[in-house]
């Protein structure tokens, strides 16, 4: 499978970001790729501004997602990203979506959110109550999370006992002392963890710190971007999955069972 990374900045207005993604998207096109992975959150963004998340929220068939889906018609290519979508009693939920072939494929609303590091995402996005569903691409079965998810490895866990092989990261991973680290660590982590291949793609910009990579079952970074916008290919490969499942067998040999959602959250 060719998976390609989407590393941008955010800007304040939808419209270009519309246009960024739809250029992005007709470039992986091009290139015969199979998924194409954007960062979160990428309806707008404004540092100065964190409620532009509930001003800026629109229906998943309002005008952005339906630019997108209309230049998707005819490719088989799935693009994944997370958008922010009205919720009740005036908040929103931070969605990530699949897109094929003028449709949407799945959805899933963010478990975990970012209420850490004098950040609150809590304060106007509501939390998903499942476990996200997995979305079958060339052959892989991926698994979907959602930046601060990949923070909590029972749901990389849940993902590769239900049969992911590939999981899929967008983020807005916000800088600071050591963000870097966390981020390099924790997406390795996940995947040879679960010995999975992990696509982790993250805004970059004044505020976050970019870094998109893919990091393999057996924990080598093949392909990584830097702090600027980039369009970044990798090739995810069948037999290595196979072997790295085979000399590194922690899904067998584990002594836990599966991890299931804590009802007295919601």
């Amino acid at each position: 499978m060719k998976v390609a990374l989407g590393q941008f900045a955010v800007a304040k207005e939808w419209q270009a970001n519309a246009e960024t993604c739809l250029s992005l998207m007709a470039a992986s096109q091009q290139a015969g790729v199979d998924l194409l992975v954007l960062p979160e959150g990428i309806l707008a963004r404004d540092i100065t501004d964190p409620d532009l998340v509930l001003k800026a929220a629109q229906p998943l068939d309002g005008p952005f997602v339906s630019q997108l889906l209309a230049a998707s018609v005819g490719s088989q290519m799935t693009t994944m990203m997370s958008v922010h979508t009205p919720a009740p009693e005036g908040r929103a939920w931070n969605v990530l979506i699949s897109i094929r072939n003028g449709e949407i494929i799945s959805e899933y609303r963010k478990l975990h959110l970012y209420d850490a590091f004098s950040m609150q995402e809590s304060r106007n996005v509501t939390a998903g109550k499942e476990v996200p569903p997995l979305v079958e691409v060339a052959g892989f079965k991926v698994g979907l999370m959602t930046c601060y998810d990949v923070r909590f490895p029972e749901l990389a866990r849940r993902l590769a006992l239900d049969g992911a092989e590939v999981l899929v990261l967008p983020a807005a991973w916000v800088k600071g002392p050591l963000k870097e680290m966390h981020w390099e660590v924790l997406v390795t982590a996940r995947a040879l963890e679960n010995t999975a291949y992990m696509v982790a793609v993250g805004e970059c910009g004044e505020r976050n710190i970019g870094n998109s990579m893919v990091v393999d079952p057996l924990g080598v970074a093949i392909a990584r971007a830097a702090e600027a916008p980039a369009l970044v290919f990798a090739q995810l490969d069948k037999d290595r999955l196979v072997h790295a499942r085979h000399v590194l067998p922690v899904l067998e040999n584990r002594c836990f069972d599966t991890p299931q959602l804590r009802r007295d959250k919601f």
